[in-house]
């Protein structure tokens, strides 16, 4: 059924792929598709290296290693890694798009306040996706 599964991942909240991925690769498992962890590094993160391209190119290489090292964990054949720069919700999008993926899988959290009045990722990334999107709850 799926071909091309995107996780997207946070690399600072553990529960972001803990939740995720035991999801997607039974779902990757079960059609064979290849699985793709993406991550988005904001321009909040690299406001401060915005005049060091070594700085900003040393940011994305912590984040590639840190996805490969997550997607190595996992064991399925084939992966890839993306990591992508802007707002976390387009770029999540920007991400699957560059997978070719057919699923988004990711973990939402439970909605706050500031989630009602600015909306959050996840339902950006729900309400804006052009291929099926599976949020998994913490």
């Amino acid at each position: 059924m799926f071909k091309s599964i995107l996780i997207a991942v946070d690399l600072d909240d553990p529960t972001s792929w803990s939740r995720a991925m035991p999801v997607a690769l039974s779902l990757a498992r079960t059609d064979g598709a290849r699985l793709t962890l993406g991550t988005v590094i904001t321009n909040w993160e690299t406001m401060a290296d915005q005049w060091s391209p070594a700085g900003l190119r040393e940011k994305f290489e912590i984040a590639r290693v840190r996805l490969a090292n997550l997607a190595d964990e996992c064991g399925h054949e084939p992966h890839d890694v993306l990591v992508g720069n802007g707002r976390i919700g387009p770029e999540i999008l920007a991400l699957a798009s560059r997978a070719a993926a057919d699923l988004i899988v990711l973990v939402s959290h439970r909605p706050g306040l500031r989630d009602y009045v600015l909306g959050g990722n996840a339902a950006h990334v729900v309400n804006h996706a052009p291929c099926s999107v599976l949020v998994v709850r913490e």
